[in-house]
């Protein structure tokens, strides 16, 4: 009989990979050309802004599902509220938002957001979920900032303990077939280029919690270009963990060219990721014993 996977362990090995892979990218670079060594998100919050700026232009089926849920004399928990986009949007359905995140550089700039937006009803915390002491809310969200917590049953076991009513989960789902993938299981052995929706689910279930999953309505995120080959290998080392090692670069070269197709002079990428959320009731806040 086949060895269950302890799929908490499983997400703890692929962050402390990527925790091991951005410490010597960060050592190949001057320290003293970092502003804040002890802040990743620093001179490039604005830029993350922008991007996500740009991606909510796109109709989302799952803020209009969350949207759905809430209601005007409602709290909520915004975990990992990077420059505040979802406190922005939620602030003007609800009494109160609390907005936790652990980079200065993205409060920052979430604080300009909000003023800029007249949102007055969202307060912010700075530190690490779920190292963070705050009142119970109606509910609790998080949108693709949890991948990098090496304990994602804590983190749920967190959300739970502070949620009333829903929690909310937004992660990547991978397409099976996308390249990184199709790299992960040549040279890890394992279908996962990295924590992502498949692992997490896993670990909900573990945790006895059946949580509801509605994946994105408008399909796969926007293909990614790459102006050559070259370009295409160093992102996807970077994504695989491999940046500094060199001993898979034919293979990877050589799934590139197979895989990339080159269109106007640039290699397109073929279809990737699309976003899942994850909701449940909170077996804390419904009264249901706490199963962790």
């Amino acid at each position: 009989m086949e060895k269950i996977t302890d799929w908490n362990a499983l997400w703890k090995k692929l962050v402390e990979l990527r925790a091991i892979d951005r410490k010597k990218r960060r050592e190949s670079f001057d320290e003293k050309n970092l502003q804040n060594p002890q802040d990743p998100w620093c001179g490039r919050a604005q830029r993350f802004h922008k991007g996500v700026r740009e991606r909510w232009r796109q109709k989302d089926s799952s803020r209009d599902f969350i949207l759905s849920r809430i209601d005007a004399d409602s709290t909520v928990l915004d975990i990992g509220a990077g420059t505040g986009a979802w406190s922005i949007l939620m602030g003007r359905h609800v009494r109160w938002i609390t907005a936790v995140d652990p980079s200065e550089s993205m409060i920052s700039v979430m604080r300009e957001n909000l003023a800029a937006e007249n949102t007055a009803n969202v307060s912010i915390i700075q530190g690490e979920w779920p190292d963070v002491d705050v009142e119970p809310h109606d509910f609790s969200l998080c949108s693709h900032a949890m991948y990098g917590c090496p304990d994602f049953a804590a983190f749920v076991h967190g959300m739970e303990k502070h949620t009333r009513r829903t929690c909310f989960l937004l992660l990547r789902a991978p397409d099976n077939d996308c390249i990184q993938i199709e790299a992960a299981r040549h040279i890890w052995g394992l279908p996962f280029d990295s924590t992502n929706f498949v692992i997490a689910y896993n670990i909900l279930i573990q945790m006895g919690i059946y949580a509801n999953v509605l994946i994105e309505n408008t399909g796969y995120w926007k293909p990614r270009v790459s102006s050559d080959i070259d370009t295409a290998l160093g992102r996807l080392k970077r994504e695989i963990y491999l940046a500094g090692m060199d001993e898979h670069d034919r293979f990877l070269t050589d799934l590139l060219r197979r895989r990339l197709s080159l269109q106007d002079g640039v290699y397109v990428w073929p279809r990737e990721v699309c976003s899942a959320l994850v909701y449940w009731e909170s077996r804390q806040g419904s009264g249901g014993m706490d199963r962790q």
